[in-house]
C-alpha cells in the first residue's frame, strides 16, 4: 500500500501560521506585562533612602573606590550598604568589601518597608553576632516599628 503526503491547503497554512502567531504574541504579551515578583514595587527606590539617612548622617552618597565599585555611603567612620529587606544577604558581602577597599567599619542600613521585615533584620543580626562580623547595623523604612 502507497502512503499518499497531503497537502496542507492555502486555508490550512492560513490558520497553521494564524495559531503560530498568536502563540508567539501570547508569550510577547506576558514577558512585558506579567508581574515580576522578585522585583516587587516598592515604596521608594534604595537612593530615596541612601540620600536621607546619608545626608542626616553628614555622608557622602554613591561614592566611588578605587576599583570603581561605588560604596551606598561613607561617612567619617563607615562604609556602608543600603539594600532593602529581602536582599539582607547580598548586604553582608558588600558592606564587607567596601570596608576592605576603604578601611572603614562595615554598617548596613536594611530598608524595613513592611512589619513583616522585621524577620529579615533579625536574621541579619542573627549572622553577624553568630559569626562574629564587625558590621553595625540600622533599620530604615516604615516598616520599622521602633
Amino acid at each position: 500500500m502507497k502512503k499518499t503526503r497531503k497537502r496542507l491547503t492555502a486555508c490550512g497554512w492560513f490558520w497553521l501560521t494564524y495559531i503560530g502567531s498568536m502563540v508567539l504574541l501570547s508569550w510577547v504579551l506576558y514577558a512585558l506585562f506579567a508581574p515580576n515578583t522578585a522585583h516587587a514595587r516598592r515604596n521608594h527606590h534604595e537612593k530615596w533612602y541612601q540620600q536621607a539617612w546619608c545626608s542626616e548622617h553628614n555622608g557622602r552618597t554613591e561614592v566611588v573606590l578605587a576599583d570603581r565599585t561605588r560604596c551606598d555611603c561613607l561617612t567619617s567612620s563607615h562604609a556602608i550598604e543600603f539594600d532593602f529587606a529581602d536582599k539582607w544577604e547580598e548586604a553582608i558581602g558588600q558592606s564587607l568589601y567596601y570596608s576592605l577597599q576603604t578601611g572603614k567599619k562595615a554598617g548596613i542600613v536594611l530598608i524595613l518597608e513592611k512589619p513583616k521585615d522585621m524577620r529579615y533584620w533579625i536574621r541579619l543580626n542573627s549572622v553577624i553576632l553568630n559569626d562574629g562580623l564587625d558590621i553595625d547595623t540600622w533599620m530604615i523604612g516604615p516598616g520599622n516599628n521602633k
